[in-house]
């Protein structure tokens, strides 16, 4: 059960979970009941940015969930004009992360960083379909061997005010690495090339770098779910 809470911590956490502990530290100065509310505000904060390590699956042409959440949508759109896939409508997997989700970003498949783009908006409930093009924005586009191109968009919501990108175009990965964190809460969509249909649906959790969200060598079509 440890394992699940004494995880590494993200290195863009530090500053704030050391902000976090010297404010408590001089809350203690003033009232004791001031100092264990800053603990359990320190503790949060470090949980926050936890990072944890995960099992990815290594079979060729597996594509994996970028993010931590659930799945919001999942709709046939064209992509931004950041990404640079043309104007066909393709598959979009937009996956939610409340305050409680781990917010480090993944690759979804491995491949050359072709383009970044990163765009200033607004901070709407990335809830809302709009806040894919209104709020503030980082998109990456990238290109696996054999030419495939795919998006990923992470996308700053009510809460969050920083988006981290720690890789720089040219750069190759492979699928699973992490790419970036959102700080608070926020969205990450992942567009898929054409011809690819997403094994998820909306209501899914997702593990980013676990769960497999699609497959280069299947013909299946786009699956559905149920509640029950």
């Amino acid at each position: 059960m440890l394992d699940g809470i004494l995880v590494p911590l993200h290195k863009a956490g530090w500053p704030f979970v050391a902000g976090f502990a010297v404010a408590s530290l001089l809350l203690g100065l003033i009232d004791a009941g001031l100092f264990w509310i800053g603990v359990l505000a320190t503790a949060w904060c470090a949980y926050f940015f936890r990072d944890p390590p995960r099992a990815v699956p290594a079979r060729e042409g597996l594509v994996v969930a970028p993010a931590d959440g659930r799945v919001q949508a999942v709709a046939q759109v064209v992509p931004p004009d950041a990404l640079e896939l043309g104007e066909e409508a393709r598959w979009r997997i937009s996956i939610f992360l409340n305050v409680f989700d781990v917010h480090v970003n993944r690759i979804p498949v491995s491949g050359r960083i072709a383009r970044i783009v990163y765009r200033h908006g607004k901070f709407l409930n990335a809830s809302l379909d709009k806040a894919s093009d209104e709020n503030e924005r980082n998109a990456l586009t990238i290109e696996t061997v054999d030419g495939q191109r795919f998006g990923v968009v992470q996308i700053a919501g009510l809460v969050a005010r920083r988006i981290v990108c720690e890789v720089h175009e040219g750069q190759d990965l492979r699928v699973g690495e992490r790419f970036g964190i959102i700080r608070f809460g926020s969205r990450t969509d992942l567009y898929l090339p054409p011809g690819v249909a997403p094994l998820v649906a909306p209501g899914q959790r997702m593990l980013g770098g676990e769960t497999v969200v699609a497959d280069l060598m299947s013909q299946e079509g786009p699956r559905r779910a149920e509640t029950i």
